[in-house]
């Protein structure tokens, strides 16, 4: 069963896209007059998500009165951090706010264009399946290593040529916390993803389009691309 449950990770302080954006967190950075956060929920409205919680940090009462508690029909329930706990540490504990058994995750800063549904038929018995995607350079994200669809960790970023990306939005299991308990504060990518031990995490690879707005130079293609991806 497709989760109609998402989580989106949007606590980061965005230092990178600072010089070109100061005064508002990094997702709701403007992108064609809108904010970023606006245009990746209404792509999760219209793949049938209901309820959405944003797991927010940097700015979070920004982001709160920004957005409200509705968006497009679903429901937005703000889980703020009182201290920085990194990627990892906010998915645990907005996880706590969800009902269902698996819950889509987003980054709050990244555009993936895939459909969700997919994703959620990869492996669904898998404790976290990560939406993968193939680039010609690996060296600004990292990459992931996989075995058939089997993650078997990360490689740092640095080296470059091509590789498997993480594209940012993932499928987890609600009792994942429970599966591996964690200190507060950590981050998904190297705690997680970098050491799945004995954790089912699996890969689903897509070349749908792709952009992390994290920076001045992709947040400026953003203003073009993502309303034409959006309206494709």
């Amino acid at each position: 069963m497709m989760p109609t449950e998402a989580i989106v990770l949007a606590g980061g302080f965005g230092t990178r896209l600072r010089a070109v954006v100061s005064d508002v967190p990094k997702p709701l950075a403007p992108v064609a007059g809108r904010p970023f956060l606006h245009w990746l929920l209404d792509g999760l409205a219209r793949q049938g998500i209901a309820r959405v919680v944003l797991a927010t940090g940097y700015m979070a009462d920004v982001v709160r009165d920004a957005l409200g508690t509705s968006h497009a029909g679903m429901a937005l329930v703000h889980a703020p951090e009182e201290a920085p706990l990194g990627t990892g540490g906010a998915l645990w504990a907005a996880l706590a706010h969800c009902a269902g058994q698996r819950a889509f995750v987003l980054n709050g800063d990244t555009w993936l264009g895939a459909r969700l549904a997919p994703l959620a038929g990869e492996a669904p018995g898998a404790d976290l399946v990560v939406a993968v995607r193939p680039v010609e350079d690996r060296s600004r994200y990292g990459s992931v290593r996989v075995e058939g669809n089997r993650i078997l960790g990360m490689e740092e970023k640095g080296p470059s040529g091509p590789g498997l990306v993480n594209a940012g939005v993932y499928v987890v299991r609600r009792d994942l916390p429970s599966r591996r308990p964690m200190p507060g504060a950590f981050s998904l990518e190297a705690e997680v993803l970098g050491r799945p031990g004995d954790l089912d995490l699996r890969a689903h690879v897509t070349d749908a389009t792709f952009l992390d707005i994290g920076t001045p130079e992709d947040f400026a293609r953003a203003q073009a691309l993502i309303p034409a991806w959006a309206a494709a």
